[in-house]
């Protein structure tokens, strides 16, 4: 199979994280209650481990493509989701706890079937996903023979939601794309971290990072006013609600040197 998959698609217990032993053990537990079966296991009342997750591998940011050097370049997820089958005389139950935020999930009715349907990030105790990081990464894929490039992670923990002391991690969730430069540069922002990157198209190093006064789920731009001018990278900077970075209202330009 050519490419090869971006990221894993299946998790068990073995695979468990945590960046303390009771996190790891409470990871391990977790995992061996639900059907680890792979990426087209169905949901259940017992519980599904979705991996990755609805929001990943590849997610609704797509990719950039340098037609001259035949690469794609994409941004992924790795993070498992648990997903439970919910029968119809708990579901309600279940929503009035979701709504007051006593249960940690996305619940949803799915009216005229048997069952509503509760999704969540398959987390420990210390609110980090259960599978190993990096849980966000930068991929570039060789299109002329199907093979991985380089894969890098994207962003890291160290100023996010997710930073703890003892478990500072590259690679977060992300949503938002890349673009790639005829100068071989790849920008993406995306990460939780609320950076604009610019990585080397050939290797993945990553080269400049500018902070953003908000997160940049979004995808740049660039553009020069003359054909002799500077070029420019924009990028909306607005945060995003679910993954919990910061809110904003910018659009922030920066200029190539």
């Amino acid at each position: 199979m050519a490419p090869p998959p971006l990221v894993p698609q299946r998790l068990t217990a073995e695979d468990a994280w945590g960046p303390t032993p009771e996190d790891h053990d409470t990871c391990r537990a977790q995992i061996e209650k639900l059907r680890p079966e792979g990426i087209f296991t169905p949901p259940s009342v017992q519980g599904t481990i979705a991996f990755p997750g609805n929001l990943g591998g590849m997610n609704w940011s797509s990719g950039a493509f340098d037609p001259e050097r035949q690469i794609f370049v994409t941004n992924v997820n790795n993070f498992a989701m648990e997903v439970h089958l919910i029968p119809r005389d708990r579901y309600q139950e279940a929503e009035q706890a979701a709504r007051q935020g006593q249960f940690r999930a996305e619940v949803s009715p799915q009216h005229g079937t048997p069952y509503g349907m509760s999704r969540a990030v398959l987390h420990s105790p210390a609110n980090l996903p259960c599978n190993p990081p990096p849980w966000g990464s930068l991929v570039a894929v060789d299109l002329s023979n199907g093979t991985i490039r380089w894969n890098v992670p994207l962003g890291a923990t160290a100023e996010t939601r997710l930073a703890k002391p003892d478990a500072i991690v590259s690679g977060t969730p992300n949503l938002g794309g890349p673009i790639v430069t005829a100068g071989r540069l790849v920008f993406i922002a995306a990460a939780m971290d609320d950076y604009l990157r610019a990585f080397d198209l050939d290797t993945g190093a990553e080269l400049w990072k500018g902070k953003l006064p908000a997160g940049g789920q979004a995808t740049p731009m660039t553009y020069r006013l003359r054909p002799d001018g500077k070029q420019f990278v924009v990028i909306a900077a607005g945060g995003h609600g679910k993954i919990g970075t910061k809110l904003g209202d910018s659009v922030v330009a920066f200029a190539l040197p």
